[in-house]
């Protein structure tokens, strides 16, 4: 019998899924393939862009891996967004040290800080098994 996805989990899923075309987005920026200003600022990954582009590349990978455990109640799905969504924000705060503006990183930011306060409540750590303390 399948275990019925609460809605929660179904919800954290959506949002990875978001972080990694989020994270997709920014991949492509730094390639210079989508618009390097959507928000009026720059994206610049300490002049080596392209370093800037595998890195989100690699986070779009690995988010689109960690929606698949989340979708399917794999219960280290809760572990990875929760490591991932942190590295993505370590991520972002680098690329703007590395000249980015803050403004062209509000949607990395957003989306994963919102991922990382939603799986650090108490209902999504009990719908993994994850004892809260």
């Amino acid at each position: 019998m399948a275990r019925s996805r609460p809605l929660g989990v179904t919800l954290l899923a959506i949002f990875a899924l978001l972080a990694g075309l989020v994270a997709g987005y920014h991949m492509l920026q730094m390639l210079h393939i989508l618009p390097v200003r959507l928000f009026g600022g720059a994206v610049r990954f300490f002049t080596f862009d392209i370093f800037g582009a595998i890195l989100w590349g690699i986070m779009l990978l690995i988010y689109l891996w960690v929606f698949r455990m989340l979708w399917n109640l794999d219960p280290q799905g809760w572990t990875f967004v929760t490591v991932l969504a942190v590295l993505n924000l370590i991520l972002a705060f680098l690329s703007i040290f590395g000249a980015t503006t803050w403004q062209e990183m509000l949607p990395s930011l957003l989306i994963n800080g919102l991922i990382l306060i939603y799986a650090l409540l108490p209902g999504t750590k009990a719908a993994f098994g994850v004892p809260n303390r």
